[in-house]
């Protein structure tokens, strides 16, 4: 049996200092993912800092929009009037994810944090980059049909699982961080990092650092928003493709603004900025929605690499963000491919 040590600081400057002074240790909050790794030996920690106890866990409305606490559980998150009315996306995107036990002890942070779900990297006997850089991506040549196909790398193929950082990507979140240096902001959009030659290092976050908050700024966006999500089963299963989608309209149907994001195609909830673009003018209505959004997906999709055993993701995005979208404009309540 491994031996680590524990700890629970009183505040979140001890907890900082605790974790940066020491390489071998790691917050540890919900446990949802982290004690999961522990088990299987992809993490080995040797001190673990408990920060479930801080309080950080209030729900606060500000002149900007809502400040998220990181100890705030996924299932009071989801079920908060001020997120369910002003921020339906994200509320959708949380119930999406896992089931009712493990929302009841997930949080906000840790959720943005936790790790992929590939198979080789969860196996720790096999090659995996991402768990000991340079032994190799098994996912490459394996089985591969949870693949990333944007923004990967011959180091790594892996996507990310959340639903949260998909919906709060789409509706331009900022993220609180403190470090012996004090706070600072992430845009929500520059948390998370591609893999390139370096899949170990997945956020920009230095070792130390902690989310304190989320800050969801209030938009009529966000006010117009939704969730997606395709997989194998209807609970307690992780994204095959996932869409965050929020519009406005004119008076005329036409899109005046609109945001997506989408979730189980790359190594960070990815912006679909060309898709945006695209969409930006049209009129979107039951007859033009499909041939509409298809042509955007498909200029979003330009540069994708798909492989044989990720080309099904392509038709599933189209329909899930059609289906995103058809729900915010009028249509009926269609959730496409689940």
């Amino acid at each position: 049996m491994r031996q680590l040590t524990y700890e629970a600081p009183a505040t979140a400057e001890q907890a900082v200092a605790a974790v940066t002074g020491d390489p071998q240790a790691r917050y540890l909050g919900g446990g949802t993912n982290l004690v999961d790794h522990l088990k299987l030996g992809v993490s080995t920690p040797g001190r673990l800092v408990d920060i479930s106890k801080l309080p950080l866990d209030t729900v606060e409305q500000t002149e900007a929009g809502l400040r998220i606490g990181t100890n705030v559980r996924n299932s009071d998150l989801a079920a908060h009037p001020l997120v369910r009315s002003g921020w339906p996306g994200v509320s959708r995107a949380l119930l999406a994810g896992a089931n009712g036990q493990i929302r009841n002890q997930a949080t906000t942070g840790g959720n943005l944090l936790q790790r992929t779900r590939c198979v080789y990297f969860q196996d720790i006997t096999t090659p995996c980059n991402k768990r000991e850089p340079g032994s190799g991506c098994s996912a490459l040549e394996g089985y591969g049909r949870y693949n990333a196909v944007l923004g990967a790398s011959e180091a790594c193929v892996a996507t990310h699982p959340s639903d949260l950082a998909v919906a709060l990507t789409a509706l331009d979140a900022v993220v609180v961080v403190l470090g012996p240096e004090g706070e600072r902001q992430v845009p929500m959009a520059d948390l998370h990092t591609l893999p390139g030659h370096h899949p170990e290092i997945e956020t920009t976050l230095s070792h130390g650092e902690l989310i304190t908050a989320v800050e969801l700024p209030a938009t009529p966006l966000a006010r117009r928003s939704t969730y997606v999500k395709t997989r194998d089963r209807a609970s307690f299963a992780f994204a095959l493709v996932s869409v965050a989608a929020a519009v406005t309209l004119d008076d005329d149907g036409t899109v005046r603004d609109v945001a997506l994001a989408w979730g189980g195609v790359a190594h960070k909830p990815w912006r679909a900025r060309r898709a945006e673009q695209a969409l930006r003018g049209e009129r979107i209505d039951e007859d033009s929605i499909d041939r509409v959004v298809s042509q955007a997906v498909d200029e979003e999709l330009r540069d994708a690499a798909f492989g044989q055993d990720t080309e099904y993701k392509r038709p599933l995005l189209r329909g899930a963000t059609t289906a995103a979208l058809f729900r915010l404009t009028g249509g009926t309540d269609r959730e496409g491919p689940r």
